[in-house]
């Protein structure tokens, strides 16, 4: 038989780890001269410029080891932690395998037995469509209701946040994200969120192809009121309409159920997931749909790739995403973020009756959110104006910044020019991990109550920072 051809597996003289070492004090110069310039900017300004050189669970390490606990868990990727040696493991075989990756005229085991686990965990939707992210999933989706129902119209909620590119920025309910870059796609329509009659007096034209809601909104963790989810089934149901659950950010555990809506007993017609589904190494979406759905579009021999993406099923992806679900089964991470939760809510709940510039506390599982507002005593009310007309929303970087550098806790705030810092942690965080969360924000919140007091000399020394800035 001929020799097998294949790659010189000799040594070669590229080595990562030495490139690495010799040009990681350049990070931030780097990023300044190639990149973008205004994030470097941003935490040299806040001094979250650290370098943190390694990840591991919930916790990151900077240059100097000391360990911090990341609230934030990559927009909400590592759900699972960073680094878990399962997914690592998962990965490592599957390079070791030198499988027939992506190969054009076939399929791989490793999708059908990914998509076959997550119909498990989503028993009522039958069929799965991969992408690559959480905006090609909607991007995805508003392809598959339009498809599927020959309708033109989307119908997406105020303050909605589903992906950056154009399908998905047509439907986002930010206007910081939109400014400078219209026109949009046609037939996208706002309504506001929790608003069952605006929702319906869309709707009533019958020409809306899909409604899509996230079941919690990520940008200020906005809670939807009791009954609406349940309506929003009612009323799309009654007219003919797709119900789109965008549960990238909530869904894979994260507010105590595989998929937040769960809470409401609601079942829409299709489900997208990102994210945490990633395990945090390899880009994965998905869309999972009912049946008809998926088959109006894929309806011929002559459309089975209508649709598609090159690297969405790639094996190291779907390889991640099983490697994920048996770390989410195994290690009882729904029920872990939902008594860890509950254990972070019951603290932060009476900080509103404690505090006067807590406002409210909201959220579920382990997607928190702690919203601040202007306080009534004079001292405070006075301080708080004066560094709002700088920048709205900086007053709660007098809370993020002292978390960080103080007690080394990673926090952000919910929403450009808002007034919520959310929790995003790892699923996997302890006790020990809430009381050290418990106590951080006891102190700076308690700190940030004294007028004068180093907080506020803080927010001085911010709002000068800033002003320069914006010249």
């Amino acid at each position: 038989m001929p020799q097998e051809a294949g790659f010189d597996r000799s040594p070669r003289p590229f080595d990562l780890a030495a490139l690495l070492k010799d040009r990681e004090p350049e990070r931030y110069q780097l990023h300044t001269l190639y990149m973008n310039e205004m994030m470097v900017r941003a935490l040299r300004t806040i001094g979250f410029d650290v370098a943190f050189q390694r990840g591991s669970g919930q916790y990151l390490f900077d240059k100097g080891g000391t360990r911090y606990l990341d609230l934030l868990s990559g927009w909400g990727v590592f759900g699972i932690g960073r680094n878990h040696p399962v997914v690592r493991q998962a990965l490592e075989t599957v390079l070791a395998a030198d499988l027939p990756n992506l190969v054009q005229m076939d399929v791989t085991a490793l999708s059908g037995l990914l998509a076959e686990r997550l119909l498990q965990f989503v028993p009522f939707l039958d069929k799965v469509f991969f992408a690559n992210s959480g905006t090609e999933a909607v991007e995805a989706a508003i392809k598959f209701a339009r498809g599927a129902t020959g309708r033109p119209n989307i119908v997406y909620c105020s303050h909605a946040f589903h992906g950056l590119t154009y399908g998905a920025l047509s439907l986002n309910g930010d206007a910081t994200f939109r400014d400078g870059f219209g026109g949009f796609v046609p037939g996208c329509i706002e309504v506001p969120f929790n608003d069952l009659a605006a929702l319906e007096q869309a709707l009533s034209r019958r020409d809306v192809a899909a409604f899509i809601v996230e079941p919690i909104q990520g940008k200020g963790v906005n809670m939807p009121d009791d009954g609406y989810l349940a309506g929003v089934r009612s009323l799309c149901t009654k007219y003919g309409t797709l119900l789109v659950a965008d549960e990238i950010q909530t869904g894979v555990g994260r507010t105590g159920r595989f998929l937040a809506i769960e809470h409401w007993n609601v079942e829409p017609d299709m489900v997208l997931l990102a994210k945490a589904l990633s395990g945090g190494h390899v880009p994965i979406g998905a869309v999972i749909m009912r049946r008809k759905i998926f088959e109006s579009v894929f309806n011929r021999m002559d459309r089975m790739v209508v649709h598609g993406s090159t690297f969405a099923k790639n094996d190291l992806a779907m390889a991640a995403g099983l490697a994920t679900l048996e770390v989410i089964e195994s290690e009882r991470l729904i029920q872990n973020a939902a008594r860890r939760g509950e254990q972070l809510l019951a603290f932060f709940k009476p900080l509103a009756e404690r505090y006067e510039l807590v406002k409210n506390v909201r959220g579920k599982g382990l997607m928190i959110g702690i919203e601040f507002g202007q306080p009534r005593s004079f001292k405070l009310k006075a301080a708080w104006t004066l560094l709002e007309s700088v920048r709205a929303g900086l007053f709660c970087q007098l809370i993020v910044i002292p978390l960080f550098k103080d007690h080394k806790v990673l926090v952000q705030v919910a929403a450009n020019a808002g007034h919520t810092i959310k929790l995003l942690p790892t699923l996997n965080i302890n006790d020990a991990d809430c009381t050290w969360i418990e106590g951080a924000f006891d102190s700076v919140v308690a700190d940030a109550h004294r007028v004068p007091g180093a907080v506020w000399s803080l927010g001085k020394t911010l709002a000068e920072n800033v002003r320069k800035g914006s010249r």
